[in-house]
Parts: structure tokens; C-alpha cells; sequence
């Protein structure tokens, strides 16, 4: 599938999608926007349900040329209760959507949705606070001009809602995830992402 347009959280589906487990059943994209992600899980999920609050996005969403009939998509909001059901998610992938709340209650939600034995993935960014942070993110810079250069260019999704950020540093975010979703793995990227995947167990968890 050819991407559209080109960003940094674009350029992270792949690691998204590197991590559907076999056999995956039902797959949520929290905070799906016009649906790009939701529709490349089509094609390693029997089913995806694409989840925004923005009536825009889901408009948008919806309207696309080529929506695999595998796809659902649902304007609600995914972190108040009731919206979408808990523990039903096989595989649930928020990407550039925790850091629009308050984090732990971002990912408790998250994680409830997850089905014992499913997988959470998040995609998130944090703050530099740092000397290290910085030179870290400093050696992105090259990185994002030469893939944007390779893409076409970087462009942001025109009509994406403006919302709060709430950003924290990385030292912050990787004592949270640890704390709420022991197991996890937290990777940092060089375009300024850190990649988070987390398997919940099969008996207990959040």
C-alpha cells in the first residue's frame, strides 16, 4: 500500500504493523484520523474498527476511495467509558493520540480495551528536558530531512482538530508505561517517537 502523504507518525506505521500478532481477529485504532493506518490493518486483521472523535476525520475516513469492507469506522471518543467495548481488541494501536490526555489515564483506558493475550501499541511523544534528550534529538535532524526528501516532502493531515498536549519528559513516560504495564518494551526512535508495545496477560492486568 503507498502512503498518501509522508510525517513522522506516518513513517512509524510500519513498526505498528510489524507488531499484529498472527491470527489477530479484531484490531481498534484509537484516534484514527482519515483512516491511513486503519486501512493498512485491514489487510492483517479480520476485522478494524477506526475510532476519532472528530466528525471531520471520520467524515473523511468514511469518504475514502477504497475502504476495505473489513473496516468500520466510529466517531466516539475512546477514552470515556461505555464508547467501545472493554477487553474486545485483539490488537489495539494508538499512534500520536496519549499525549492529547492526561497519560496514565490515556493508557489505563488503552489497555482495558486490550483482550487478555491482545497487544497494545503506542505511539507517543515527550518532552526534552535533558542535555541528553537533546543531542538524542538533534540526530534526528538529517534523519527526517532525508526521509522527507525520499516522500515527497513532510505533510501534516490538513483539518486535524487543534487539542491540548500534555507533553512529559522521557524519563517521565518511561517510569509511567513501566509502572502501569509491566512487560512492556519502550523503544525511542530518531524522528522523535518512542514506540511502546505491551502484551496483556491472559489472566488478570488492567
Amino acid at each position: 500500500m503507498t502512503d498518501p502523504y509522508w510525517n513522522h507518525n506516518v513513517h512509524h506505521h510500519p513498526a505498528v504493523l510489524a507488531a499484529v500478532p498472527d491470527g489477530c481477529r479484531t484490531a481498534l485504532d484509537a484516534g484514527c484520523g482519515d483512516g491511513l493506518l486503519a486501512r493498512k490493518l485491514a489487510e492483517r486483521s479480520a476485522s478494524v474498527t477506526g475510532v476519532d472523535r472528530s466528525t471531520e476525520m471520520i467524515e473523511r475516513a468514511r469518504g475514502h476511495a477504497r475502504v476495505p469492507g473489513n473496516v468500520t469506522y466510529l466517531e466516539a471518543d475512546h477514552l470515556a467509558d461505555g464508547a467501545l467495548p472493554e477487553s474486545a481488541f485483539d490488537f489495539v494501536s494508538a499512534v500520536a493520540v496519549v499525549h492529547h490526555a492526561p497519560l496514565a489515564e490515556a493508557v489505563t483506558r488503552l489497555a482495558r480495551l486490550t483482550a487478555p493475550g491482545g497487544r497494545l501499541v503506542i505511539v507517543g511523544m515527550a518532552a526534552n528536558r535533558t542535555p541528553l534528550d537533546w543531542l538524542i534529538s538533534a540526530c534526528g535532524v538529517p534523519a527526517s530531512l532525508l526521509h522527507a526528501r525520499r516522500n515527497g516532502g513532510k505533510h501534516s493531515l490538513v483539518g486535524m482538530p487543534m487539542e491540548d498536549v500534555h507533553l512529559m519528559s522521557w524519563a517521565e513516560i518511561r517510569r509511567v508505561l513501566h509502572r502501569l504495564l509491566p512487560g512492556c518494551t519502550i523503544r525511542r526512535t530518531l524522528l522523535w517517537r518512542y514506540v511502546m508495545v505491551w502484551d496483556r496477560p491472559r489472566e488478570g492486568g488492567p
